[in-house]
């Protein structure tokens, strides 16, 4: 179901990037993902937040980068809790930190950016008028976040216990993060979701995944840990070739992975984000 009005705690809702010139970034996505943009910000705010929308719906955002942010444009994860102030507790109980103390965005929702042990970034989103993204899993819109690690059995001692999260592995190296009941959920609100992840042989396990957890090699010692994001394509050579058009880089050319065929890419300004698309053919690599 690629239409969304609500996100369970523990399910990542929306993903931003951090920008020096939004507006020109802007239409780098406009020209890659046919997104529409508008300024939520009031007029007379210091910075802009331009939120993407598809089909009229909302599904990102392009903001200005915040003070103390770090400098490097690039792509935000956004998970959904009940409380911000009380997730960001068991975020330093578990070890993480708070890079920024909960607050109220207008009346959209309460938030908080915050790091885990290994200093990836991530933000608590507590939903008031803004549940999240609203078209998910569709052509330019996000399909996947990616937890980018060294250390994953820290990893998994530290999301378990500020999300409630656990894992599944898919053989070859490859785990995804779960949330009980996630399945459920969407099986409530779209019948028949567990029936057609099994057709297209989804393990046991799968309807509850909510996001993947992926080890950095020893061949990328400058590689920190990180958050990544990736939006859904219809075609990812496609969308390699205007990403070069459009003035971005292509870092990994399109190649063939488990289940998808996929690219990374990066935006004028260096925000990296991937682009698959679903391959089913390709589920046995």
């Amino acid at each position: 179901m690629p239409e969304r009005d609500r996100y369970i705690p523990g399910v990542p809702c929306w993903a931003d990037t951090s920008q020096p010139d939004p507006e020109a970034t802007t239409e780098f996505y406009s020209g890659l993902f046919g997104w529409e943009f508008q300024d939520s910000m009031p007029p007379d705010s210091p910075g802009s937040y331009f939120i993407a929308s598809l089909k009229g719906k909302a599904v990102a955002a392009v903001g200005a980068q915040p003070e103390g942010a770090p400098p490097e444009p690039m792509w935000n994860t956004y998970v959904s809790v009940d409380g911000a102030d009380e997730t960001a507790k068991k975020v330093r109980d578990a070890g993480g930190s708070i890079i920024s103390e909960p607050f109220d965005v207008m009346d959209a929702g309460r938030m908080a950016v915050c790091m885990d042990p290994e200093g990836a970034t991530f933000c608590v989103w507590q939903s008031e008028e803004m549940p999240g993204s609203q078209l998910v899993n569709e052509h330019g819109t996000v399909n996947f976040n990616v937890l980018n690690t060294r250390d994953a059995a820290a990893a998994k001692k530290f999301y378990g216990a500020v999300f409630g999260w656990g894992t599944l592995e898919l053989g070859g190296g490859v785990e995804m993060w779960t949330l009980d009941g996630y399945g459920d959920h969407l099986e409530e609100i779209q019948p028949g979701t567990k029936e057609a992840v099994s057709e297209v042989g989804g393990p046991e396990g799968f309807a509850d995944v909510v996001a993947s957890l992926v080890p950095i090699g020893d061949d990328q010692p400058d590689t920190p840990a990180h958050w990544s994001v990736t939006f859904a394509v219809d075609d990812a050579d496609a969308i390699a070739a205007r990403a070069g058009e459009l003035g971005g880089s292509v870092l990994v050319p399109p190649f063939d992975a488990p289940w998808v065929r996929t690219t990374v890419l990066a935006d004028p300004r260096g925000a990296s984000f991937s682009a698959s698309k679903f391959v089913l053919e390709n589920k046995d690599l």
